[in-house]
Parts: structure tokens; C-alpha cells; sequence
């Protein structure tokens, strides 16, 4: 079971890198990596199992976070219709986004960044993801509202990009233009 011992923070080079494709059907080990992502994002969701662990809480977690340089990620979270929406997917890509832009109203946060940074994050309001399941078929997704947040951040993890590389430095609280303001 993964712990946030497991979990690397910013500043190690992994973070960085451009994670390597996984080269499909994914081997045993892989999928165990892949499986471990989802079970921490639900555990870490899980109150009890998260204070006996001292897990803090996500919704998302990609490969590289916990030093593997392979393009995979979890994500469990429900949509705005309450539908739960729990995937774990090796080499997702965004296929289509919208020009529409949305952001998180509280921002964004990291399991593998320790401190708060404020600040509006702009993302595509509505995509359509690609990837690959346990098995490895083919599942394509199409999301919006917080869902689709969270998988661009999860995506940005495999091509070595953080959150806050998106927020405005100058005016991190900068109206972003014609973009939906999403309240988690």
C-alpha cells in the first residue's frame, strides 16, 4: 500500500521528465504500479484509513509522483451529477478540448506539493481523454467541471509540468477571460 513516504515532492527531477510511454499489453508489474495509484486516491478518501496512514487526501495521482517515469494515472472523484467517475489508465491523452476555459475557484493543490499555492490554474473547460484500461482497451472519456481538472492536472504530472506552472505570476488571482469558475 502506498503512503505519502511514497510520494516524491517538488523539487526531485522526476517531477520534471517526460514519462515514458507504457508499451501495451502493460506487464504484471505495471499493473500492480497502476492498481497502487488507485488504491492510494481511495484510501486517501477513506477518513479512518487516512488518519491511521497519514494520507493526505486526493483525487488524482500519476506515476511520477511516486518516481516512476511511466505514463499512468488514477483518479477517483465524483462529477457534478454525482456519478463516480474511478479510472486508472495507462498513456492517457487529450484528444479534443474545448477553447472554453475553467478554473478552480479554491485553485489547485498537490499531494506532491507540501504548501498551499494560491493562485487560478486555467484549464480546458470540457476534453475528451484517451487511454487504456488494467486490461489494456482502449477508454475514451469525455469530461468537464472538476473531472476534467483533475485529469489535465494528472496529465500535466506525465509531461513534467506542475500546476503552478499555469498561474500567473504577476496576478496569480488575474480574472481568467471568459473562463467558468468552478466551485469544489
Amino acid at each position: 500500500m502506498l503512503t505519502m513516504d511514497d510520494i516524491i515532492r517538488d523539487g526531485h527531477p522526476t517531477l520534471r521528465k517526460v514519462a515514458a510511454e507504457v508499451a501495451m499489453p502493460p506487464s504484471e508489474e505495471e499493473k500492480k504500479i497502476l492498481g497502487s495509484l488507485l488504491e492510494y486516491v481511495i484510501n486517501s478518501q477513506n477518513s479512518e484509513i487516512a488518519e491511521e496512514y497519514g494520507l493526505r487526501p486526493g483525487i488524482g495521482l500519476a506515476a511520477p509522483q511516486i518516481n516512476v517515469s511511466k505514463r499512468m494515472i488514477a483518479v477517483h472523484l465524483t462529477d457534478d451529477k454525482g456519478n463516480l467517475l474511478s479510472h486508472a489508465l495507462f498513456n492517457p491523452k487529450i484528444i479534443s478540448h474545448s477553447v472554453e476555459k475553467a478554473y478552480l475557484q479554491s485553485g489547485e493543490g498537490c499531494l506532491s506539493v507540501d504548501e498551499a499555492i494560491p493562485g487560478y490554474v486555467p484549464r480546458y473547460a470540457r476534453i475528451t481523454v484517451k487511454g487504456y484500461n488494467m486490461d489494456g482497451e482502449e477508454v475514451k472519456l469525455r469530461l468537464k467541471g472538476v473531472p476534467a481538472i483533475c485529469f489535465q492536472h494528472e496529465i500535466d504530472h506525465l509531461n513534467g509540468i506542475m500546476f503552478y506552472d499555469h498561474i500567473d505570476k504577476q496576478d496569480p488571482f488575474k480574472p481568467i477571460e471568459g473562463a467558468i469558475a468552478i466551485e469544489r
